[in-house]
């Protein structure tokens, strides 16, 4: 298998680029892969929009050397991003059902890193994140998830029956934001995606 030479790391919901899985990772890409293409968009509120901007911005990337990483959302985009082009993918606590959990948060919502920046989450995007789901995976084996049994937000148990047959590491607790992932979890991810 080719080594990765294109990453794509998509954030959760009310998170951005600035988010600190996303800081740690772009940090290490820079620092220790600077031939690596990394990108890390601010996704739009609306599913649709999100993943209609990452189809166009990974258009040209080379299908068998890019790699995606998403956390909770992200996670949710990134398993459409694998099934759509068969690359690489590691999930962080991903979401499973996100068309049900996040009914409770239509409505006008701010971003973590910067409660000053609004944006309206629309009854709409619901029957947008339905249409994203992609069903079983034509390449499990694509796949690493990385599952807290301690998340708060998500249900662990629902995110390793969505990926039966995808490589897990199921941590005993943690949490949502996988507050140890530099410690315990960086290296696992960028092994996995095996960057040059």
């Amino acid at each position: 298998m080719p080594r990765t030479t294109h990453l794509l790391y998509l954030h959760g919901f009310r998170s951005s680029p600035r988010s600190t899985k996303a800081s740690l990772m772009a940090q290490r890409v820079a620092r220790e892969h600077p031939n690596l293409r990394w990108w890390c968009p601010q996704l739009p509120p609306s599913p649709r929009e999100a993943v209609d901007l990452v189809m166009r911005g990974i258009a040209d990337w080379p299908r068998s050397s890019m790699a995606v990483v998403g956390s909770s959302l992200g996670g949710f985009y990134a398993t459409y991003v694998t099934s759509t082009t068969h690359c690489r993918a590691v999930l962080l606590n991903p979401a499973v059902h996100p068309d049900r959990d996040l009914v409770r948060q239509i409505g006008d919502q701010t971003l973590w890193h910067n409660p000053a920046e609004h944006f309206h989450f629309r009854p709409e995007y619901i029957g947008e994140l339905r249409t994203l789901d992609v069903g079983p995976l034509a390449r499990p084996d694509q796949v690493f998830a990385i599952i807290a049994k301690g998340d708060e937000v998500l249900d662990w148990r629902e995110m390793t029956d969505r990926y039966p047959e995808s490589r897990i590491e199921l941590l005993e607790g943690s949490d949502h934001a996988l507050s140890d992932f530099e410690e315990r979890h960086l290296d696992d991810v960028l092994a996995f995606i095996d960057p040059v």
